[in-house]
This record gives C-alpha cells, sequence and structure tokens, in this order.
C-alpha cells in the first residue's frame, strides 16, 4: 500500500514540507496568505505614509514608486505595470512606432521568446531576429554584422535560461556601441538588473544609461507580490502609460504590488551585493560536493549573480522526490524544483541565494547536498 504522504498532491506535500523547514539553502521557506499579509503590513510601516488614500488608477503610492524607481535607475521617468510582460511589450511596441521598424534583435533564449508565448508578434506585429544562437549575450561584432536591419536590440541582463549570464562591461559597451551605430534604440530586459551592479562594478545609474529604456521587476530579487516599471526618457514614458491602459494595466487599486515593491526596495537591495558574494561560497561547495557525480555540474562557475545553475544525470521527478523527502526528514531544504529541459534524465535546478542562503556555510553546503544525493532513488 502507497505511503499516506505520497498520496498526497504533490504540490501541497511540497509546500508543507518546505514549510516545515528550519533553514531553506535556495530562495525561501513558503509562506502563507496570512503570513504574506502580516509581513506586508509590518514592513510598510517604514517605506509609505499608510494613512494616505488609497491608489486610483496609478496615482499616489504607484507614482511615488515610479518616481522612487526613475530616481534609481538615473531615468527621467517610470511607469507601473501590474506585469513584466506587459512592460516589455508596450516597450518595443513603443519603440516600433518612433523608429518605424518592427523588427527586434533578441536571444533566442530570451523572456519575450521563451516565456511570454510570442506576445511581440501575436499583438503587436513586431518580428525578431536573433544575432546569435550561442548560449550567451550576441557580440559587438555579431550585432555590427548582422544581414538584416532591426530598429530596437533587446538585451537580458542576466540571460536567465542561459545560466543567469552576464557579459563583461566592456562587453556590453561594445555591443550597445555596435547598435547605436546601425541606429538602433537598445532596450534592457532588467527584470533581474539589481542584482547586476556586483558583476559590472557599476552603479545602477551607469548601467541604465547605456540604454534607450529599461524594464525591471520587482517580486524577482526584490520579493514583491507582483509587478514591475518601464523607464526611460519622459515622452517615452508617457506614450508607454497610453499603451498600458489599452493593454488593460490601468488597475483600480495597485497599492499591495506597489507597498510590497517600496518594502523591497528598501530591504533588498542594500544585501545584494552580499547575496552576490555568498553565492560564490555556495556555488564552489556544491560543486566539491558534486565532484564524484559523474556529469554533475555548477554552471556558471562562480555565479554572475546571487543565481545559478546545478545540472545533475537524473530524472527531475527522482530529484523532486528527494528534495521533498530530505525536507520531511531533516527539516532542510538543499534545492529548488528540478527540470529536464531536454534529454531525459538529465536535469537542472536554479539557485537563489538570498537572506535564508546566508546563514550556510560551505560546510553546511556540502553536508546538504551529501544527505540530498543519497536520497535520490
Amino acid at each position: 500500500m502507497a505511503n499516506d504522504k505520497e498520496e498526497q498532491d504533490p504540490a501541497r506535500r511540497r509546500f508543507e514540507a518546505l514549510r516545515g523547514c528550519e533553514r531553506v539553502l535556495s530562495s525561501a521557506r513558503p509562506v502563507t496568505l496570512r503570513e504574506r499579509l502580516a509581513d506586508l503590513a509590518a514592513r510598510a510601516e517604514d517605506t509609505y505614509d499608510l494613512d494616505k488614500r488609497p491608489d486610483v488608477y496609478g496615482n499616489g503610492v504607484i507614482e511615488a514608486l515610479e518616481q522612487r524607481v526613475a530616481g534609481l535607475l538615473g531615468m527621467d521617468a517610470a511607469a507601473f505595470f501590474p506585469t513584466g510582460t506587459m512592460a516589455q511589450q508596450v516597450a518595443l511596441r513603443c519603440w516600433a512606432d518612433r523608429t518605424g521598424d518592427r523588427t527586434v534583435a533578441m536571444h533566442p533564449l530570451g523572456h519575450t521568446e521563451v516565456h511570454e508565448r510570442f506576445a511581440y508578434s501575436q499583438l503587436t506585429g513586431l518580428r525578431s531576429v536573433w544575432p546569435t544562437r550561442e548560449p550567451r549575450m550576441p557580440s559587438a561584432e555579431e550585432v555590427a554584422g548582422f544581414p538584416e536591419p532591426f530598429g530596437a536590440l533587446l538585451l537580458e541582463l542576466p540571460l536567465r535560461d542561459a545560466g543567469f549570464l552576464l557579459p563583461t562591461w566592456e562587453e556590453l559597451r561594445a555591443v550597445v556601441a555596435a547598435a547605436r551605430a546601425r541606429d538602433a534604440v537598445v532596450h534592457l530586459d532588467g527584470a533581474r538588473l539589481w542584482e547586476t551592479v556586483p558583476h559590472f562594478g557599476r552603479a545602477l545609474p551607469e548601467i541604465a544609461e547605456l540604454a534607450d529604456s529599461v524594464y525591471v521587476s520587482f517580486y524577482k530579487t526584490l520579493g514583491g507580490i507582483s509587478g514591475a516599471a518601464l523607464a526611460g526618457p519622459e515622452q517615452f514614458v508617457e506614450q508607454a502609460k497610453h499603451w498600458r491602459h489599452r493593454y488593460g494595466g490601468q488597475l483600480y487599486e495597485q497599492w499591495p504590488a506597489a507597498l510590497s515593491a517600496l518594502a523591497g526596495l528598501d530591504r533588498e537591495l542594500p544585501r545584494l551585493g552580499d547575496y552576490v558574494g555568498h553565492a560564490r561560497v555556495v556555488a564552489a561547495a556544491i560543486a566539491e560536493a558534486l565532484a564524484r557525480v559523474p556529469g554533475g555540474r555548477v554552471f556558471p562557475e562562480p555565479p554572475h549573480t546571487h543565481q545559478f545553475q546545478v545540472w545533475l544525470p537524473f530524472p527531475a521527478e527522482a530529484l523532486n522526490e528527494a528534495g521533498v523527502r530530505l525536507a520531511e526528514e531533516t527539516r532542510e531544504a538543499v534545492f529548488g524544483m528540478w527540470r529536464e529541459p531536454g534529454l531525459p534524465g538529465l536535469s537542472y535546478t536554479e539557485v537563489t541565494v538570498a537572506a535564508d542562503g546566508l546563514a550556510w556555510t560551505a560546510g553546511d553546503v556540502r553536508a546538504g547536498v551529501a544527505a540530498f544525493l543519497a536520497r535520490i532513488g
């Protein structure tokens, strides 16, 4: 007869197992709605005057968040969007209107190609071209020598599906210059732009200054409920707000998302340097623990941000079961969900080192990985 735990809904079982953990290495311990509400109420007290009235169709706390983001990025203005997908589509549409060219150069592993159901072509009538198919940002030579014309170059920093990869600062500047030489505008898919500062060794305004427009996320990296911002020149942002309304993004009230975004900017931005630094310690410890597993690897090593990939030659189902068993039996969680992106039996997971992960020493990580490997069926 099957074990009672095995008969539970897998998602429910995983949630309960991780909630019961005393220590979590990657990401954070999951919480209930009640806990999420209590945390937001506690954090919001220090980030915005809660005696003010709620926002109405984009004023109040939404405007405060937009001004905060524009200042952080050194841009003229910013517009809040309920989703990053909407922000990306509006940005590309606005630039196509302004340049008169509906072709966008992007990466085949980019978010707009892989995770947005081709909204740029289905909704906006744009077409994409790929200066490179290699799992990295295109080089300046590839951008300069690409045989087809394009009006905009979209760069995802970091390139998540390739392993949260970043170019060097010199490579990034050269790519932007190559696009400019072709009279193309540059848009940054900066959902995780916040965490690129340690790698580039430059402040956010200096990074954002390279682009004509920048999209940033509030729930990735910052731990917000949802939402994103699109920043750029004032007239561009005003045009984007009109399209935000047309796309259905002019919600009546959005204060929970805005408050959590402001709180995330206050709490998480100052910690990102520590997260990135400790991610290198964690990645090295995981790599050491996997040294005797043929095909096991960390990528990239060292990580470019506080996120990286871990690959193992086992089916994702077996690895996910091992992770749940580890959480149930030891009240510790090492990895998140595993996936098989291509070859059956070869799986990867994404590791995110944030506040909870700072408590793990290299020795803790090695021991945790060994305990995880011991539970693979």
